[in-house]
């Protein structure tokens, strides 16, 4: 009988429901979850400047300090770690698990799957998280990320919604439901029968495959489009946020330009960009897109 470490963050509680609802066909016996959490709480609903503050230490990957965990093993024969993206980058406290020694030495040699439960955008993040997961000499065998599936402008809206008020609701009763859709929540089990077989027969080789034989994750190449020249973009403004930003003051000057850079980004350029794109590009450029899009379902 496999051991398995859970480990996730999450403010709203969304992904805590997800992590449950995939863990269901395994042995409960199995299971040791640990939540993880910051020594200075991140609050649920966000204020807006909070939220925009946490930008630069995001991107950049800078480590907050979290609360002790403690472990109720030496080893595990497989590690699930659920995670939200935060600026096109793991969550701050996700960042400071990863990094930490104790964490990381868990990781060695142990086969890791991921969870991921967002807006739409986890392409950079899990990169990031690749990175954490190789350097700590542990093997990747599976990813599952479950989206929010509407529009992108469409769920900007809806997310900020959830996001400022801590209200999950149809947004003047006219948007729809915020976050992963509630069949996808529910459905989380059944990629949790696939990892738990896997770990029953100690073979990951091709659990990835079988993951993705679900037909259940989707890549809209939009959002491949704008997470290709988001992340660059955001290490831009993260750089000078920390750079120029030398006072409370200057700081929240430059957080505001941020802000306002965002929006207009999203609700004003992103468009009109992406319509040049679909018009006069994507149609010559499907091999390319096929191919990038086909690295990241998997998980070399």
């Amino acid at each position: 009988m496999g051991k398995v470490l859970v480990v996730n963050y999450s403010q709203s509680g969304q992904l805590h429901e997800i992590i449950s609802n995939f863990l269901a066909p395994f042995d409960p016996s199995q299971i040791e979850r640990l939540i993880i959490k910051p020594v200075k709480p991140l609050h649920f609903p966000w204020k807006s400047e909070v939220f925009y503050d946490t930008m630069p230490e995001c991107v950049l990957e800078e480590a907050i300090q979290l609360e002790p965990i403690s472990y109720g093993s030496e080893k595990y024969d497989l590690i699930v770690i659920g995670y939200q993206p935060w600026f096109l980058s793991p969550s701050l406290p996700i960042t400071a698990l990863l990094q930490d020694p104790a964490f990381q030495n868990k990781m060695n040699g142990t086969p890791i799957v991921t969870i991921i439960g967002g807006r739409n955008m986890w392409l950079n993040s899990q990169e990031s998280i690749k990175k954490y997961i190789r350097k700590a000499g542990g093997t990747l065998v599976g990813n599952i990320p479950l989206m929010d599936r509407e529009p992108n402008l469409v769920s900007v809206l809806t997310i900020f919604h959830w996001m400022l008020t801590g209200r999950k609701e149809r947004k003047w009763n006219l948007l729809p439901m915020p976050g992963v859709s509630k069949s996808d929540i529910d459905g989380a089990g059944r990629f949790g029968t696939i990892v738990s077989n896997a770990l029953k027969t100690n073979e990951f080789t091709n659990l990835q495959k079988q993951i993705l034989s679900l037909g259940l994750i989707n890549i809209p190449t939009d959002i491949w489009f704008i997470e290709m020249r988001g992340k660059k973009i955001f290490k831009i403004w993260a750089g000078l946020i920390k750079k120029k930003g030398t006072t409370p003051e200057k700081r929240k000057f430059f957080v505001n330009l941020f802000k306002y850079y965002l929006l207009i980004a999203l609700f004003v350029a992103s468009p009109i960009i992406l319509t040049f794109y679909f018009v006069l590009i994507a149609p010559f450029s499907q091999s390319k897109i096929k191919k990038e899009k086909d690295y990241f379902y998997g998980v070399g």
